[in-house]
């Protein structure tokens, strides 16, 4: 696995030897950047359910302005660390250990405010959808949501809990869903 462009291209990240942590290979990386890329100069960005941290540190490469890692596993807390030193981004970098809906709470509580969130939630157990109403306190009305999923889950088409889908790609057993919010009209 690798940073696929930006200041860092080509560097290679730490993976996981465990199977529970399920890195986005870097086709899917590549092909959902470049869908996004008007949008990563300058970002805060908030990378959940974070495994390697691949895609906060991607958009670090890309010329976003700092990333939040969150995730529960102390094995992918030392690999993302890891990546962020590979990269030497530990100064436009924080990595938070925690269940994504407390990370969530504590960021609001701090005041948090991101531009693009990353979710790569395990497959199958409905956490991309318990997760879209709890990012409001730490968004804003242009953050652009990301969402990974298996191909077999269809999340809903209209509003969820302030947010809606846009766009949808699939690159064989992943789909990428993208989200913005539910302005009123």
């Amino acid at each position: 696995m690798r940073i696929v462009a930006g200041q860092f291209g080509g560097r290679r990240l730490r993976s996981p030897g465990d199977a529970r942590i399920r890195p986005t290979i870097d086709r899917v990386r590549e092909a959902v950047f470049s869908i996004i890329a008007p949008h990563v100069p300058g970002a805060r960005v908030l990378d959940l359910f974070a495994g390697t941290g691949a895609f906060g540190l991607e958009a670090l490469s890309r010329g976003a302005s700092r990333a939040v890692f969150v995730d529960q596993s102390r094995d992918a807390v030392r690999i993302i660390e890891e990546n962020i030193a590979r990269c030497g981004v530990q100064d436009r970098a924080r990595v938070i250990l925690a269940p994504v809906r407390k990370a969530l709470l504590r960021l609001a509580e701090e005041g948090g405010s991101f531009d693009l969130v990353f979710m790569d939630p395990p497959y199958g157990k409905g956490c991309l959808e318990a997760s879209l109403p709890r990012l409001g306190k730490v968004t804003h009305s242009d953050t652009l949501v990301i969402g990974e999923h298996h191909a077999k889950d269809v999340l809903p088409t209209t509003p969820q809990e302030g947010w809606v889908k846009t766009e949808e790609r699939r690159y064989g057993d992943t789909r990428i869903s993208f989200f913005v919010r539910d302005v009123p009209r």
